[in-house]
C-alpha cells in the first residue's frame, strides 16, 4: 500500500468534478485497511473512504486523505462457520450465501448473480457504486431494496481496527438509510458483505412502476431473473444518463413522505400527483414535482437537469461542485415554495 499526495478524484467521482485530495491510499486487504487506520497521517489529515464515487458530491478539494476502498472477491459460503464453498460443495436448499468484497463494482456483481441463476438482485441492475456502499445508503429500485437480501457484513471499526459482524437488525435500515449513516456514521469501514439469494422458485417483483409494460414490449410473458435483469436496464438506459457520457450521481433528491391529510389538500391543486402508501404516510416522486416546477431539461452554462429524469443533476462539462450546490438549491427553493415541501439530497456532499 502506498500513501500518495495530491490525487486528481475527477475519474473517482461519478459527476466528474475535478478536484484534489491532499493525501491517497488504495486499499485492497482488510489488513492494508488496519495497517493504514494505525498510522499517525489518519490523526492529522481526516480520512474519507471512497468506493465508486457514484452517491457523492465533491464541493471542493479535499484537505485529508481519500482512501479508496479497491478489494475484489465472491464467493459461496457456509453461513455458520464462514467456510468458502466450491460449486460442487453446495446443496440445493434452494438458497445461496454469497459473500462479496466491498470493492466490487454493484452492478458487476448483480450480474454474475443473474449469470448463475441466483435470484433476489435482478432488479437492482445497472445502479452505479460498489458493493461496500450498498448497505450504508440501503440501495433500492423496482420494488426491491437491497436489505431484502441481506444477510450480514463485516465492517473495520475505525478507532480500534477491530473486525466487528453486523447482522440485519443491527444494520437498522430504512428508505435510503442504515445505521451507517445515522449512529454507526463516519464510525466504520465495510470490508465485505453477505447477501442471501435463491437458487430456485424466484420471488419475482415485477408491478413496479413500468416493469410491466417494458417486460410485455420484450414479448416476455413469464419472465426469469435474467428477463428482469434486461428490462430494468432497458429502462434506466432510456431514462437514466451514463456517467461515462455527461457526468451526475443519479437520483440527487430523496422521494419525500408526507402525511396523509397533507397529500389529499395537495392532490386538490394537482390532482394527477402521484403518491405511494408508506409507513408514517406517503411517500412522493420527488422527480415529479421538480418537473411541475418547470426545472426538466433546464440548463445553466455547465450544470443542469436531465432531460430525460428531472431527479437528475448533471455536469455538461466543467463544473464545479459549488455550480451543482447552487442548482440543487435553486430547485428546493422553488419546491418549497410551489409545494411547502422540503427536498432532502440523496448524494452525499463533502
Amino acid at each position: 500500500m502506498q500513501i500518495k499526495e495530491h490525487v486528481s478524484l475527477k475519474k473517482l467521482n461519478t459527476f466528474g468534478i475535478d478536484v484534489t485530495s491532499r493525501y491517497f491510499a488504495e486499499i485492497r486487504t482488510a489488513h492494508d485497511l488496519q495497517n493504514l487506520f494505525s498510522q499517525d497521517i489518519i490523526l492529522d489529515y481526516p480520512p474519507l473512504i471512497l468506493g465508486g464515487g457514484s452517491n457523492i458530491l465533491f464541493a471542493g478539494d479535499y484537505s485529508g486523505i481519500v482512501i479508496h476502498i479497491a478489494t475484489r472477491g465472491v464467493e459461496m459460503i457456509d453461513p455458520e462457520s464462514g467456510k468458502v464453498l466450491s460449486e460442487g460443495d453446495s446443496s440445493d436448499t434452494g438458497e445461496v450465501f454469497v459473500r462479496v468484497q466491498a470493492g466490487e463494482p454493484w452492478d458487476d456483481f448483480v450480474a454474475h448473480c443473474v449469470n448463475k441463476g441466483w435470484g433476489g438482485l435482478e432488479n437492482l441492475s445497472l445502479i452505479p457504486g460498489q458493493v461496500g456502499s450498498s448497505p450504508i445508503q440501503n440501495i433500492g429500485a423496482y420494488g426491491v431494496e437491497m436489505k431484502d437480501c441481506f444477510h450480514s457484513l463485516v465492517a473495520m471499526e475505525k478507532k480500534t481496527g477491530k473486525l466487528v459482524t453486523f447482522n440485519k437488525e443491527a444494520c437498522q435500515f430504512g428508505y435510503r438509510d442504515s445505521f451507517f449513516k445515522q449512529q454507526g456514521r463516519d464510525l466504520y469501514v465495510i470490508l465485505h458483505v453477505t447477501f442471501r439469494l435463491t437458487t430456485r422458485n424466484h420471488q419475482l417483483h415485477t408491478s413496479y412502476g413500468s416493469l410491466i409494460p417494458e417486460l410485455k414490449a420484450m414479448g416476455i410473458n413469464t419472465p426469469g431473473i435474467a428477463d428482469i435483469r434486461k428490462a430494468v436496464i432497458a429502462i434506466r438506459n432510456s431514462k437514466l444518463p451514463d456517467p461515462e457520457i455527461i457526468g451526475n450521481a443519479g437520483s440527487f433528491f430523496k422521494n419525500p413522505t408526507i402525511s396523509i391529510e397533507t397529500f389529499e389538500r395537495l392532490r386538490k391543486n394537482w390532482p394527477d400527483m402521484p403518491g405511494f402508501p408508506v409507513p408514517g404516510g406517503i411517500k412522493l416522486a420527488a422527480g415529479w414535482l421538480i418537473e411541475k416546477a418547470g426545472w426538466k431539461a433546464y440548463r445553466e452554462h455547465h450544470v443542469g437537469v436531465h432531460q430525460h429524469q428531472a431527479l437528475v443533476l448533471v455536469n455538461h462539462g466543467t463544473a464545479t461542485g459549488q455550480d451543482i450546490l447552487r442548482l440543487a438549491e435553486k430547485i428546493s427553493n422553488s419546491i418549497n415554495q410551489q409545494f411547502d415541501i422540503n427536498l432532502e439530497t440523496e448524494v452525499n456532499i463533502i
